[in-house]
């Protein structure tokens, strides 16, 4: 059990990520790839994953070098997911390589003390160790995680608006209490299902919740107390990624004014009894809707208690963008 302590400062000083972030992704996606334990859930992605890396120059790299120092396991280097990873990959690499060596020595050493480091693991104290594995980091992620971009920063969106509509309605408390089925919130404490026992006491420094796409079961924080703390959770109610059909099909089903209205309606977030609300339709048409605009990669839906929250994906954005004319409605023919 990981017992986090707040103060009143950090109650104001909670953020929610508002897109993934690649590095605790990759690290999250790699635990994925170390168990079958929920593989049904990701089945094409494993697919895809699996056609990627078998007998390629990166799959030799993965299981030589990540696999290693990022193990499905109690501990792996702090040093792997640095803040910066929050402004994007390219921030995220350049903190690895400008760790401090001395760092890096301590978290090595504390990896080999808990499940055993690489033998080659001490050499990334050199610089030029690193960037060799900062090179595997990107090409792994190329590989493996941008070919799913948009489906994984609709989810985290997703998340987003979910928890921000928690926060709107039941305040922080609200929040808290609703992340997921592995935290109780007990004020001043969130409790956390954990791989340990162990006491974080924020200190006003607030803590980040980072939702990723990747991660199951239990959420993880950083082994170092003395680092921004972060909380990094499974978005347990994601829904099932529907399967990829055809774009002439997809849009052959989106078109008409109804489900454009409906599209632009969830630009900001609805719940599907919202949506029929706002469209003037059953609950279960609404729901039909959401059904063909999710087919169609264009909205995301998480279910939260007895709601289902739909928010558009990057391709759903993109649709509702103003063009060169000056519309910023999809096309729309006939009615429904």
């Amino acid at each position: 059990m990981l017992r986090i302590h707040f103060t009143s400062a950090d109650l104001l000083r909670i953020r929610v990520a508002s897109t993934p972030d690649p590095l605790w992704e990759i690290i999250c996606s790699l635990h994925r790839l170390q168990t079958s334990r929920g593989r049904w859930a990701d089945a094409a992605w494993h697919r895809e994953t699996r056609a990627a890396l078998v007998g390629a120059p990166l799959g030799k790299a993965v299981r030589r070098l990540l696999v290693p120092l990022m193990p499905r396991a109690l501990y792996f280097p702090d040093f792997l997911t640095p803040h910066e990873s929050a402004d994007g990959l390219d921030r995220g690499l350049a903190a690895i390589l400008d760790t401090p060596p001395e760092r890096i020595a301590h978290e090595v050493g504390l990896l080999d003390r808990v499940s055993g480091a690489p033998a080659w693991a001490p050499r990334l104290v050199e610089r030029e160790t690193r960037e060799g594995f900062v090179r595997t980091l990107r090409e792994y992620h190329e590989a493996v995680i941008a070919p799913h971009s948009d489906r994984i920063e609709a989810s985290i969106a997703g998340e987003r608006a979910l928890r921000a509509r928690a926060t709107l309605d039941t305040g922080i408390n609200g929040l808290l209490a609703g992340l997921s089925p592995a935290m109780r919130w007990n004020p001043p404490v969130l409790h956390v299902d954990y791989v340990e026992d162990r006491d974080l006491s924020l200190g006003g420094r607030g803590l980040r919740l980072v939702p990723s796409y990747f991660c199951r079961g239990k959420p993880i924080a950083l082994a170092d107390d003395t680092l921004q703390p972060v909380l990094v959770y499974s978005m347990a109610a994601r829904m099932p990624d529907t399967p990829v059909r055809p774009a002439d099909a997809s849009l052959a089903a989106l078109l008409g004014r109804t489900r454009a209205a409906a599209l632009r309606t969830l630009s900001l977030g609805a719940t599907t009894s919202e949506l029929a609300r706002f469209l003037g339709v059953s609950a279960a048409t609404a729901a039909h809707h959401t059904t063909v605009l999710r087919d169609a990669g264009l909205i995301s839906s998480l279910r939260s208690n007895n709601t289902v929250l739909h928010t558009l994906t990057p391709l759903g954005a993109a649709m509702l963008r103003p063009t060169r004319l000056g519309t910023a409605e999809p096309v729309a023919q006939g009615d429904f």
